[in-house]
């Protein structure tokens, strides 16, 4: 979610360099800013716009849980080998045109989806919407901080809120379309895109294009780096564990899509706050691998308890996972872009190729887990998955500490950002 880097001090004992901007800077922004972070905001709507409606599509396509949780498979499969195309594609293209070409897939992709009449089908238009968010989101950032008024550090910000309120609000949109019918949603998904596309369109110029070309392979080799490396590992189980959460708790709460959207709302929100707003103040005090460790064995402690609870503690347990998660997504996206020397695109891009295989094999994984055992044992299984990260964290954690000082919070053409690249 965040670009920035510090100093291996600060990363060390948990000093982070200030935003450097107030809230009035956010706010003081070129038209096209603004209507970069609002296509922001829709894309990352996306990503839990479907967990309100999975039980309501499962019914209406008289498919299994596990089949539906492929929507999510799909998406991050393509999501996470798109990783390794996005910097290719706008080192070439240029920003506006890499932006312009993933909402244009979106809304195609999206469109469909809603047309679907089998399972099979709307799991392919889903992998389609994954491959045209990864290209849209990939670059929004980097768009967003050349463009912005008041410093990057502003830009950020602003691009962290569109992050926690699109994470916040897609939920509440998929109930409240998918009560009416499960195809709504895809349908309000391809219009608002739409609008977002005529916004860039009229309001975005290009910016200038990076001065070296960016190759499919590098972002691979950037994981030769050991603290890269490291840092990919220990999020992939991490990713586990956070899309057990996203896509297997909405058929355990088993809730109308109102209910689930709004509990999911409150989880969103959690996450943005969290990772906004507290984790750069738990940082500061505490340092940012204790701080990523603990939230990774309080996340671990969650998944227990929302799994052996009954239904009152499994909705309080799915809400308070949006805090740890919130935390441990800003510390693993700064650890990723200032742990190695690698090019922030290219350090990013080979961070999220890892970690997105994670969220692709969760949500299929966890249903066929509950028809092998009984229902609890998915969350025991995220669990042990958040725990193994932490040991990794832990275990390298002399390898996760930066080796030399980060210049200013930049994103270059092409950063991939913490939920999409």
């Amino acid at each position: 979610m965040r670009a920035s880097d510090s100093s291996p001090s600060s990363r060390d004992t948990g000093a982070q360099a200030p935003h450097g901007q107030g809230t009035g800077g956010i706010l003081r922004q070129p038209p096209a800013v603004w209507a970069t972070a609002g296509a922001s905001v829709v894309a990352f709507m996306g990503i839990g716009l479907v967990d309100p409606i999975l039980p309501s599509i499962a019914q209406g396509l008289d498919a299994s849980p596990s089949q539906v949780s492929l929507l999510f498979t799909s998406y991050f499969l393509i999501t996470a080998v798109a990783m390794l195309v996005t910097g290719f594609v706008s080192s070439r293209i240029g920003g506006r045109r890499t932006l312009l070409l993933g909402l244009a897939l979106v809304v195609v992709f999206a469109a469909l989806a809603g047309t679907s009449s089998s399972v099979a089908e709307l799991v392919g238009f889903r992998a389609g919407w994954g491959l045209g968010n990864a290209l849209f989101v990939s670059t929004s950032l980097a768009v967003i901080v050349g463009a912005a008024a008041g410093g990057s550090a502003a830009a950020i910000l602003l691009y962290e809120s569109a992050l926690g309120l699109g994470m916040a609000c897609g939920p509440l949109l998929g109930a409240v379309l998918g009560d009416m019918k499960w195809r709504y949603p895809f349908f309000g998904t391809a219009v608002l895109m739409a609008i977002g596309f005529a916004a860039i369109t009229a309001f975005l110029k290009e910016q200038p294009r990076p001065a070296r070309k960016t190759s499919l392979l590098d972002p691979v080799r950037a994981l030769g780096h050991g603290g890269l490396a490291s840092a990919a590992a220990s999020a992939f189980f991490y990713n586990y564990a956070f899309f057990t959460v996203l896509a297997f708790t909405p058929f355990v709460l088993d809730m109308s899509p109102y209910r689930s959207g709004a509990v999911f709302f409150a989880w969103g929100l959690l996450l943005a706050v969290f990772s906004v707003l507290v984790a750069p103040r738990l940082q500061r005090r505490f340092g940012s691998l204790r701080v990523l460790g603990g939230s990774l064995v309080l996340l671990a402690a969650d998944l227990v308890v929302l799994g052996y609870g009954d239904h009152s503690t499994a909705v309080a347990g799915t809400i308070a996972s949006g805090a740890f998660i919130g935390l441990n997504n800003t510390v693993f996206t700064e650890l990723a872009l200032g742990v190695s020397d690698a090019p922030r695109p290219v350090a990013s891009a080979g961070y999220n190729f890892v970690r997105w295989f994670a969220a692709a094999a969760a949500p299929y994984l966890a249903p066929k887990i509950e028809e092998w055992t009984d229902i609890h044992i998915p969350f025991v299984v995220a669990a042990a998955a958040a725990m193994t990260g932490a040991a990794i964290v832990w275990v390298r954690r002399r390898a996760l500490t930066p080796e030399a000082p980060g210049p200013a919070p930049t994103a270059p053409e092409g950063t991939a950002t913490a939920f999409a690249g």
